[in-house]
């Protein structure tokens, strides 16, 4: 896991004309099939995709036939893979989920927190500060993957309390799920207690990416599971607003291409994604955990594959190229994909 301390640079950061400051990573695009078609980097590495499997723990959400059920929305569909703002509509949602489960916020077992900060124009952020508000366990990003746990352990008729631990039937369903797609035992596999208290394996960033892939052809996984990864795709394209909101870059860039490339963050650096139309699946991962060096490096590498183009690249500006201000707000510079994006 420490082979990749000469990464290659993919964001840099520029006060004036000069670099400051640069990230450093390594990114890998795989096909449906499993074929590495691009690598940057060091991409033998194990990460912790953390977040950006989300996707694949809601999986038995829907093959189980919990979502059925419990008549869940495309919505909640969407919701159950996102890490959210929690901007009242998220609020909302996740409230009304857990009365139709007959549960309520005490049930979850996500840690009290406050609205992200990415979302402070957030209406729900304002209004907690404007308030001087407690933090809440619905307020946490992870809250409505959390209603998707407790949904499948009220269909699976197993208890509720401590569906967070990795022993627990709704964890290992996710698990299991998530090896037999890629072809990796996940019990075999490091972990730690992810941010919201759920087991976070440590993957090889290849097999994340080919998981992805899969995403794009789900007819090759077939079955209920295949159906499933299907709805879930589907709910993230209508609704990218629940996935994260206002202001973020996965729900900015699932809306601004029209769904031809769905992604999901993870903490600490992480982007993965996929291109349906192109059939492929993606893996970035920053060495120093930045975000602003993720966001600048996804835009960088869906423009080398063509999935975006320079118009879009423009509107999404302040994810994929953004403008450093001052407490002046003034702009001193800003923080631009590096030349590797370029090369052949």
């Amino acid at each position: 896991m420490n082979n990749h301390a000469m990464n290659p640079v993919l964001a840099e950061v520029y006060r004036n004309n000069v670099v400051e400051s640069c990230h450093r990573g390594s990114a890998v695009v795989v096909d449906s099939k499993g074929k590495t078609v691009l690598a940057i980097g060091d991409t033998d590495r194990k990460i912790y995709p953390r977040s950006s499997l989300k996707l694949f723990q809601a999986i038995p959400l829907l093959e189980s036939g919990a979502a059925d059920q419990f008549k869940l929305s495309d919505k909640e569909i969407a919701l159950a893979c996102a890490s959210h703002n929690a901007e009242q509509f998220h609020i909302d949602a996740v409230h009304n989920w857990l009365h139709r489960l007959g549960l309520d916020t005490d049930d979850l077992e996500c840690g009290p927190d406050f609205p992200m900060s990415d979302a402070l124009n957030s209406t729900s952020k304002r209004k907690l500060l404007t308030d001087r508000g407690e933090p809440a366990r619905v307020y946490q990003n992870c809250s409505g993957k959390h209603c998707g746990m407790l949904t499948l352990a009220r269909h699976l008729g197993v208890q509720t309390n401590g569906y967070s631990e990795y022993q627990h039937p709704t964890q290992q369903a996710w698990m299991k799920t998530f090896s037999e797609l890629v072809g990796i035992d996940a019990t075999t596999l490091d972990w730690e207690r992810d941010g919201c208290g759920l087991p976070a394996i440590c993957v090889p960033m290849e097999r994340v990416a080919y998981g992805w892939a899969l995403f794009a052809n789900p007819e090759v996984v077939g079955g209920r599971r295949g159906q499933a990864m299907s709805r879930i795709m589907s709910s993230i394209q209508a609704h990218p607003q629940m996935i994260a909101g206002t202001g973020r870059c996965c729900t900015d860039v699932i809306k601004a291409t029209g769904g031809f490339v769905v992604v999901k963050t993870g903490a600490e650096g992480v982007y993965a994604g996929v291109l349906p139309e192109l059939g492929l699946g993606l893996t970035l991962k920053i060495d120093d955990g930045a975000t602003r060096g993720s966001e600048v490096a996804l835009g960088g590498l869906l423009m080398k594959l063509g999935a975006i183009d320079s118009e879009i690249r423009e509107q999404l500006g302040r994810h994929f190229e953004p403008i450093i201000y001052n407490t002046q707000k003034k702009a001193t510079g800003k923080i631009m994909a590096a030349s590797i994006w370029m090369s052949g």
